[in-house]
Protein backbone atom coordinates (compact mmCIF):
# COMPACT_ATOMS: atom_id res chain seq x y z
CA UNK A 1 0.00 0.00 0.00
CA UNK A 2 2.72 2.62 1.05
CA UNK A 3 5.00 1.48 -2.32
CA UNK A 4 1.97 1.97 -4.40
CA UNK A 5 1.15 5.35 -2.52
CA UNK A 6 4.74 6.36 -3.07
CA UNK A 7 4.80 5.15 -6.63
CA UNK A 8 1.47 6.95 -7.01
CA UNK A 9 3.31 10.03 -5.92
CA UNK A 10 6.22 10.37 -7.80
CA UNK A 11 4.31 9.09 -11.13
CA UNK A 12 2.33 12.74 -10.03
CA UNK A 13 5.40 14.78 -9.55
CA UNK A 14 7.58 14.10 -12.23
CA UNK A 15 5.01 13.96 -15.11
CA UNK A 16 5.73 16.98 -17.30
CA UNK A 17 2.66 19.39 -16.56
CA UNK A 18 4.02 19.35 -13.00
CA UNK A 19 7.38 20.21 -14.05
CA UNK A 20 6.21 22.80 -16.57
CA UNK A 21 4.18 24.53 -13.80
CA UNK A 22 7.04 24.15 -11.68
CA UNK A 23 9.23 26.42 -14.13
CA UNK A 24 6.49 28.65 -14.93
CA UNK A 25 6.47 29.66 -11.52
CA UNK A 26 9.92 30.19 -11.02
CA UNK A 27 10.06 32.39 -14.34
CA UNK A 28 6.60 34.18 -14.03
CA UNK A 29 8.31 35.25 -10.73
CA UNK A 30 11.55 36.72 -11.56
CA UNK A 31 9.37 38.28 -14.97
CA UNK A 32 6.93 39.86 -12.58
CA UNK A 33 10.14 41.55 -10.69
CA UNK A 34 11.17 42.70 -13.84
CA UNK A 35 8.19 43.97 -14.75
CA UNK A 36 7.55 45.93 -11.44
CA UNK A 37 11.00 47.63 -11.47
CA UNK A 38 10.82 48.65 -15.39
CA UNK A 39 6.96 50.25 -14.33
CA UNK A 40 8.05 51.69 -11.05
CA UNK A 41 11.56 52.93 -12.02
CA UNK A 42 11.58 53.75 -15.50
CA UNK A 43 7.86 54.12 -17.21
CA UNK A 44 5.61 56.10 -14.12
CA UNK A 45 8.42 58.29 -13.32
CA UNK A 46 7.94 59.50 -17.16
CA UNK A 47 4.42 59.91 -16.51
CA UNK A 48 5.15 61.93 -13.50
CA UNK A 49 7.03 64.51 -15.78
CA UNK A 50 3.38 64.91 -17.37
CA UNK A 51 1.73 66.35 -14.18
CA UNK A 52 2.25 70.14 -13.92
CA UNK A 53 2.67 69.85 -9.93
CA UNK A 54 5.64 67.72 -10.70
CA UNK A 55 5.38 65.54 -7.96
CA UNK A 56 5.96 61.80 -8.05
CA UNK A 57 3.03 59.47 -9.22
CA UNK A 58 2.97 57.93 -5.51
CA UNK A 59 1.99 61.21 -4.39
CA UNK A 60 -1.49 61.55 -6.23
CA UNK A 61 -4.41 61.07 -4.82
CA UNK A 62 -8.13 61.59 -3.89
CA UNK A 63 -8.84 61.94 -0.26
CA UNK A 64 -7.39 58.62 0.69
CA UNK A 65 -7.07 56.71 -2.45
CA UNK A 66 -3.82 56.24 -3.93
CA UNK A 67 -4.42 56.54 -7.55
CA UNK A 68 -0.45 56.36 -8.41
CA UNK A 69 -0.10 53.34 -6.68
CA UNK A 70 -3.16 51.87 -8.65
CA UNK A 71 -1.83 53.31 -11.72
CA UNK A 72 1.84 51.67 -11.22
CA UNK A 73 0.06 48.02 -10.33
CA UNK A 74 -2.46 48.11 -13.47
CA UNK A 75 0.21 48.83 -15.86
CA UNK A 76 2.32 45.98 -14.23
CA UNK A 77 -0.64 43.78 -14.35
CA UNK A 78 -1.24 44.72 -18.22
CA UNK A 79 2.54 44.26 -19.52
CA UNK A 80 2.13 41.00 -17.80
CA UNK A 81 -0.75 39.61 -19.11
CA UNK A 82 0.15 40.90 -22.40
CA UNK A 83 3.56 38.97 -22.74
CA UNK A 84 1.99 36.04 -20.96
CA UNK A 85 -0.51 35.99 -23.48
CA UNK A 86 1.53 36.82 -26.50
CA UNK A 87 4.60 34.15 -25.15
CA UNK A 88 2.09 31.37 -24.31
CA UNK A 89 -1.01 31.49 -26.45
CA UNK A 90 0.40 32.23 -29.46
CA UNK A 91 3.73 31.28 -30.03
CA UNK A 92 3.86 27.98 -28.08
CA UNK A 93 0.80 27.11 -29.43
CA UNK A 94 2.25 27.56 -32.35
CA UNK A 95 4.87 25.98 -32.33
CA UNK A 96 2.95 23.18 -30.62
CA UNK A 97 0.76 22.84 -33.73
CA UNK A 98 3.91 22.75 -35.96
CA UNK A 99 5.46 20.30 -34.01
CA UNK A 100 2.77 17.75 -33.31
CA UNK A 101 2.25 15.69 -36.46
CA UNK A 102 0.16 12.72 -36.47
CA UNK A 103 2.14 8.97 -36.05
CA UNK A 104 2.24 7.12 -39.51
CA UNK A 105 0.03 4.43 -39.28
CA UNK A 106 2.04 1.26 -38.30
CA UNK A 107 3.44 -1.40 -41.58
CA UNK A 108 0.86 -4.13 -42.22
CA UNK A 109 1.91 -7.47 -41.02
CA UNK A 110 0.38 -9.36 -42.95
CA UNK A 111 -0.94 -9.49 -46.63
CA UNK A 112 -2.91 -11.15 -48.72
CA UNK A 113 -0.94 -13.86 -51.10
CA UNK A 114 -2.79 -12.87 -55.18
CA UNK A 115 -2.78 -16.55 -56.10
CA UNK A 116 -5.07 -18.45 -53.14
CA UNK A 117 -6.01 -15.59 -51.40
CA UNK A 118 -4.85 -16.53 -48.04
CA UNK A 119 -3.51 -14.75 -45.59
CA UNK A 120 0.33 -14.68 -45.24
CA UNK A 121 3.20 -12.39 -43.31
CA UNK A 122 3.99 -9.33 -44.90
CA UNK A 123 7.61 -10.21 -45.42
CA UNK A 124 6.94 -14.04 -46.87
CA UNK A 125 8.65 -13.81 -50.37
CA UNK A 126 7.18 -17.78 -50.76
CA UNK A 127 3.06 -18.44 -49.76
CA UNK A 128 2.72 -21.46 -47.43
CA UNK A 129 -0.21 -22.52 -48.38
CA UNK A 130 -0.02 -22.65 -52.58
CA UNK A 131 4.32 -21.91 -52.71
CA UNK A 132 3.52 -19.03 -55.21
CA UNK A 133 6.93 -17.03 -55.62
CA UNK A 134 5.85 -13.36 -54.06
CA UNK A 135 9.48 -12.39 -54.46
CA UNK A 136 9.62 -8.47 -55.79
CA UNK A 137 12.32 -9.93 -58.73
CA UNK A 138 9.97 -13.01 -59.85
CA UNK A 139 7.04 -10.36 -60.70
CA UNK A 140 4.56 -12.79 -60.39
CA UNK A 141 1.10 -11.64 -61.27
CA UNK A 142 -1.41 -14.26 -61.24
CA UNK A 143 -3.71 -15.04 -64.15
CA UNK A 144 -7.58 -14.77 -63.49
CA UNK A 145 -8.96 -17.98 -62.05
CA UNK A 146 -5.30 -19.97 -62.31
CA UNK A 147 -2.65 -21.31 -59.62
CA UNK A 148 0.57 -21.66 -59.97
CA UNK A 149 1.50 -25.44 -60.82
Amino acid sequence: MVRNLWQDFKDFAFKGNMLDLAVAVVIGTAFGAVVNSLVTNIIMPAISYVQPSGEGYRAWQWGRIEIGAFLGQLVTFLIIAATVFLLIVKIVGTLIKRVSTPPAPPEPVTKECPFCLMTIPSKAIRCGHCTADLSPAAGAKPAPGLMPG
